[in-house]
């Protein structure tokens, strides 16, 4: 989005902060090295999770998806941004993976507030 120059909308007041990285935090590798591409389904997925304003107040989105694909695979709403959030959509999608599909996954996350969540799945298959 940067190098195109978008950015998320927003009306009023400071941008909203969701991602808060542990500077001092060990991070495992990344598998990923940005190239964000997959030569078939199940190969590669992202997640990330995004704020969304309702009537009501605000609401977290969880999602997966499938590099390969680009289809959302799974996907949760919560009121709060634990590791459960993110932790249900990755079910969410595991649920779907068709059969045989159980080799050499690769999950990426960013290392954001649910830090523990991305050091359990940067080591490689799920």
């Amino acid at each position: 989005m940067r190098q195109a120059g978008i950015q998320g909308a927003k009306r009023r007041g400071k941008p909203w902060q969701t991602t808060v990285a542990d500077p001092n935090a060990a991070r495992p590798a990344d598998l990923v090295e940005r190239d964000f591409t997959a030569s078939r389904p199940d190969e590669l997925w992202v997640c990330d999770f995004t704020r969304l304003r309702c009537w009501d107040g605000v609401v977290y989105f969880a999602f997966v998806i499938d590099v390969f694909s680009r289809g959302v695979l799974g996907w949760q709403l919560a009121t709060h941004m634990r590791d459960t959030l993110v932790i249900d959509a990755l079910r969410m999608a595991l649920s779907q993976r068709r059969p045989g599909a159980d080799v050499a996954l690769v999950v990426h996350s960013d290392a954001g507030s649910q830090l523990e969540f991305n050091r359990s799945l940067q080591h490689g298959c799920v």
